[in-house]
């Protein structure tokens, strides 16, 4: 962001994130004038309001969500800069060199199913391979700007999400699919007639391209129960409450008293990827990272 200088961005973070100007002075260990006195200055730089004030604090407007998304991945880049520095130091190389290590903390966004089995394999061998790699991954919900608004958010390095057309990635991320899953039928195992059961579902299930599908098929109900998640549905499946489409992720967890049936040629997929930000991916952590995920589909 031109112009505005790392104490700045800080500043600008610390407000968003503490909801007000005391708290961020207390944070930051400054004054609540000082802390006054930078935000005003970094909206005259960039010539908008940043912050709503009123009595129950500040709130970042549209554009200050922009910029505290923008000061988070800027001072991301200095914490990253430092590590592969000390990383090439200590390896006697530069430039790409495969000796050059891999170290500090990689942060990672990811759904539920997600972070339950595709991540843990490839985080695996990536910390085997680099033993000073620190992976903090934190589940969201796929709901509204899910794990790719983490990643614009500068809160996330790497996450990962559904690349289905149900949203569209905030503006500026790179992106990369990593598996194609098919969806299936899951009714309690033995069932006469599992299309005649209720139907349970979850809020993030379903993007643009399943929804089509399911409005070409006459038998499946509206949602009679919605659960907090896709485990939820698949303990409530299991103990005869209902039927449901699922993904495959979804479906790594089915216990025993469940039935997977297919749901023929044309069913329903989902595309499940990678997001992060054009500098992020150029960092040694990010490109060690991809490659794991990628050797899964292998």
């Amino acid at each position: 962001m031109a112009n505005l200088h790392p104490q700045e961005l800080r500043i600008l973070v610390a407000v968003a994130e503490t909801g007000g100007f005391s708290a961020a002075a207390a944070s930051l260990g400054l004054t609540q004038s000082a802390v006054s006195h930078a935000v005003r200055g970094s909206e005259a730089k960039t010539g908008t309001v940043l912050f709503e004030r009123g009595r129950a604090g500040a709130r970042p407007t549209p554009a200050g969500e922009r910029a505290v998304g923008h000061a988070r991945r800027i001072l991301r880049m200095y914490e990253v800069m430092a590590e592969e520095v000390r990383a090439a130091a200590r390896s006697g190389r530069d430039g790409d060199g495969v000796g050059v290590g891999v170290g500090g903390v990689l942060r990672i966004a990811a759904f539920r199913s997600a972070a339950l089995h595709l991540l843990p394999p490839a985080l695996e061998r990536l910390t085997a391979r680099h033993p000073g790699l620190r992976p903090e991954v934190r589940v969201v919900r796929e709901l509204g700007a899910g794990a790719a608004g983490e990643v614009a958010a500068g809160r996330a390095d790497l996450g990962i999400a559904t690349l289905d057309g149900a949203r569209d990635l905030p503006p500026g991320l790179l992106a990369g699919v990593l598996v194609e899953e098919a969806y299936a039928l899951v009714h309690p195992v033995g069932h006469a007639d599992p299309r005649a059961l209720p139907l349970l579902d979850w809020d993030e299930n379903c993007g643009s391209r399943t929804r089509d599908w399911w409005r070409e098929q006459d038998w499946i109900p509206r949602a009679t129960v919605k659960a907090e998640d896709d485990g939820m549905v698949l303990t409530m499946v299991g103990r005869g409450l209902g039927m449901a489409i699922l993904p495959e992720l979804s479906l790594r967890e089915a216990p025993a008293t469940v039935e997977i049936t297919g749901l023929g040629a044309r069913r329903p997929t989902r595309r499940v990827g990678y997001v992060t930000t054009p500098e992020s991916a150029a960092t040694r952590a990010v490109r060690a990272l991809i490659r794991e995920l990628r050797s899964e589909r292998a």
